[in-house]
């Protein structure tokens, strides 16, 4: 509380000193269309280089001398809007602009500010707005935001088919992946095969893989930060779509327009409806789909405060007849207040809920059990921005959640009496963050962001915390120890300074340097790479150590073709303290000592990343090469010595391409490259009292095949007429489209017909796979 006290006593005080002969302009900027805030638009006086970029909120504030100025308003894809200011007085000035495709006057477009690109001090970052994701070929008629990420250098798949995701050396754990600022703990549907953001309800997605903002905390590799569209303010609005397995259906409309506005928008996939048509009874008593449900609301209370509140409800079922049943999915909840304090001091408030919770079991006969498995967050949110001149940008808060984490709840039910009721203790903590930085330009060529975040994690009781000697066994003198209700009993503090700089060599290019260093505390058990929905997420204590990521990146950035065209080399390294693993043959799940499996070491990771984007034209799409490796040493595993981890991939290259043919036809088209995954492989066996042995390789001293896929997809305007207020589209992909057979999996089973000889058994996904999907929207 003394840190905000005296902020806010000096604010009078920085105000005066920045406000001599100076005045402010500050506003929103908006679509056209929808209203929809629109994020990272670019405000900027014409012919120097002062300008602002909007917030996530869209908006914006400028500081500058008393005079006349042209202020240009502009986004990627959007006619710029130039002003004429006079400017000598505070004045707020919100501004909507259009769609390129509805103006039909000659203007010029820009992707950004252009050079965004070479002038922002944001490095090892991308974001990628809906639109730009619809252009990528879809598994099964399915837009994803995650699947596109994957393309995006630095950034791994986990394997064929799967919505995981790996950053630079970082584990599927190390990701933050919120939804309107909500933590999304499981991002996957149908066992990673799609991911649960539904594209006609999401508006923008930004990924961090370094020099991630002070504001974020609580993973060490990545930031996936996807935000909701606010709904229709102008109009009522209704889209969807129809495919093979899925269906869409998305409602916006204004409540009192230009002032409020909701959107409700809900998924549903329907393979189980086929499976009646079986004869089999069992399958025709199955089931196999998932849905969504996003829902937001908000309003403009006054122009200075405004209210959201946003929520995604989703579920995944499987159930095979009554002898096995299988659920998991995801609810979250955010509720913000913006208020401006004045036109330079922007507040936000935010309470989050979000709860992750899996269910499996059999629901009949004398063995039926239910076991249940959730984790749950609540959070308070408290960010400031002040926007002190053109030159200084201030940002501020904290947050503060208290975990829930329920292991595992094993229940029989009737007519099973081989079981008891069991229960793993539930954990409870409370982490906490604290966080300053600035954004300062030095002259017209240097900018520097620095900042400080000051990480606190407790452990909360009711709890039994098991005690374990350097061998990883219960110690005998004192096995265990317990803590009372509410009783804080474990302390972690961690400092992560953020640093990045920004030096422009010319109008065209410039070099960047960021280095963070990030606290987690929250660590998952699953030694699956894949979509499995069974994770167990458990806390730092005092036998696990929160993880520590330091990481560096150098790169250069050169836009060409009038900055139509953006390129970036990027080179990073970064280093891991407390790297955590699981010993062999690890019993992860309903394990109340889960703690002593887990092995402790270092990991470090380096990569270089090349990247080329083109944003504007009928030719759009990027390219994307990363060489990079992943190296852990833990002294229990592989003898000591350091061994690669489960995902590292040192080659992966993406080409993803889209070309407007004319405004009926549209065509697109990715082709991706991965080193295969690596896996432990028996090298050898030997017979024991009978027994055969086998004799594996050092950990994950082998690999699968490389991997390799081209997608393609095709979309028909067949009415396009800005003229209609009914449009619709057909989209043909195709994925796999020349039907390589990528290993998701490979075993080792003795070979029948030559026994004692051992055979590698392949199991394959996908070949190709076409799919047509019916667009509609009026």
């Amino acid at each position: 509380m003394r840190f905000y006290l005296c902020l806010f006593l000096f604010l009078p005080s920085l105000n005066n000193l920045f406000s001599q002969d100076k005045f402010t302009i500050s506003g929103y900027v908006t679509d056209l269309d929808n209203g929809e805030e629109m994020i990272g638009a670019t405000v900027r006086v014409k012919n120097t280089t002062e300008g602002a970029v909007t917030n996530i909120y869209g908006f914006y504030s400028l500081t500058l001398a008393k005079g006349e100025y042209d202020i240009v308003y502009s986004f990627i894809g959007y006619s710029d809007i130039e002003k004429r200011v006079v400017l000598d007085q505070n004045q707020q000035i919100s501004v909507e602009i259009s769609n390129s495709s509805q103006t039909l006057q000659e203007v010029e477009i820009t992707a950004e500010r252009g050079n965004t690109n070479v002038e922002s001090v944001s490095m090892s970052s991308v974001e990628m707005n809906i639109e730009t994701i619809k252009k990528i070929p879809a598994l099964m008629g399915e837009v994803d935001v995650i699947r596109a990420i994957q393309l995006l250098p630095g950034v791994q798949s986990s394997g064929e088919g799967s919505t995981g995701f790996f950053v630079r050396g970082g584990g599927a754990d190390q990701n933050l992946v919120l939804l309107d600022e909500a933590t999304v703990f499981n991002s996957s549907h149908l066992l990673g095969f799609f991911s649960v953001f539904n594209q006609d309800a999401i508006k923008d997605a930004k990924l961090y893989k370094g020099g991630i903002p002070a504001k974020y905390g609580g993973r060490l590799s990545s930031v996936l930060d996807v935000r909701m569209k606010e709904g229709n303010s102008k109009r009522f609005s209704v889209s969807g779509g129809i495919g093979l397995i899925s269906s869409r259906l998305t409602i916006e409309a204004p409540i009192v327009k230009d002032k409020s506005s909701f959107i409700i928008s809900g998924r549903r996939t329907y393979a189980d409806l086929f499976l009646n048509l079986s004869k089999n009874e069992d399958l025709k008593n199955s089931a196999l789909y998932f849905y969504d449900l996003n829902g937001k609301f908000n309003y403009k209370l006054s122009d200075k405060d405004r209210l959201f509140v946003s929520g995604y409800f989703g579920r995944d079922i499987l159930n095979i007849a009554d002898a096995f049943k299988l659920g998991w999915g995801n609810t979250t909840i955010t509720t913000r207040w913006n208020h401006l304090f004045s036109e330079k001091l922007f507040s936000n408030v935010s309470l989050i809920y979000s709860n992750y919770n899996y269910e499996l079991g059999i629901p009949d006969g004398i063995q039926a059990f239910a076991w249940n498995s959730d984790i749950i967050n609540y959070s308070i949110k408290n960010d400031y921005t002040l926007y002190a001149n053109t030159s200084n940008t201030i940002r501020f808060g904290f947050q503060s959640t208290f975990l829930d984490f329920n292991p595992a709840t094993f229940e029989p039910l009737d007519g099973n009496e081989n079981f008891n009721s069991l229960q793993l203790p539930k954990k409870f903590a409370l982490e906490s963050g604290i966080y300053l930085s600035n954004e300062q330009k030095i002259g017209s060529r240097f900018t520097i962001d620095y900042g400080m975040r000051l990480s606190i994690f407790q452990n909360i009781g009711i709890d039994t915390v098991y005690q374990y000697d350097e061998n990883y066994d219960l110690r005998e003198d004192e096995p265990f120890k317990t803590y009372g209700k509410g009783e804080f009993y474990n302390t972690y503090m961690g400092l992560e300074p953020r640093l990045g700089m920004k030096y422009t060599l010319d109008e065209f290019s410039s070099v960047k340097m960021s280095y963070n260093r990030m606290f987690q505390y929250l660590h998952l058990a699953n030694n699956s790479t894949g979509g499995t929905p069974l994770d167990v997420w458990f806390p730092s204590s005092s036998n696990i150590k929160p993880r520590i990521a330091d990481q560096v990146a150098l790169g250069y950035f050169r836009n060409f073709n009038s900055n139509t065209l953006e390129t970036s080399a990027e080179v990073y390294y970064k280093e891991v303290t407390n790297a955590i693993d699981f010993k062999d043959n690890a019993q992860l799940i309903f394990n109340s000592k889960l703690e002593g499996e887990v092995r402790i070491g270092s990991a470090r990771a380096y990569g270089l990343e090349l990247f080329a984007r083109k944003q504007q034209g009928k030719f759009t799409g990027w390219i994307s090469y990363t060489l990079s490796r992943t190296l852990r040493t833990i002294d229990e595993i592989n003898d000591g010595k350091e061994y690669v981890a489960n995902f590292d991939r040192p080659h992966n290259l993406s080409i993803v391409l889209a070309y407007d043919i004319n405004p009926q036809w549209s065509l697109g088209f990715t082709w991706v490259y991965n080193t295969g995954l690596p896996l432990t492989a028996p090298t050898g066996k030997f017979t024991y009292q009978g027994q055969v042995v086998p004799v594996y390789s050092e950990r994950n001293g082998a690999r699968i095949p490389d991997y390799h896929r081209s997608d393609f997809s095709v979309t028909l305007d067949p009415k396009k007429n800005e003229g209609r207020r009914f449009k619709s589209s057909w989209n043909l992909s195709v994925y796999n489209m020349y039907a390589r057979k990528n290993p998701f999996s490979i075993t080792f089973e003795e070979d029948d017909d030559n026994p004692g000889q051992t055979q590698a058994i392949r199991t394959y996904l996908f070949s190709i796979i076409p799919t047509v999907t019916y667009n509609f929207k009026f």
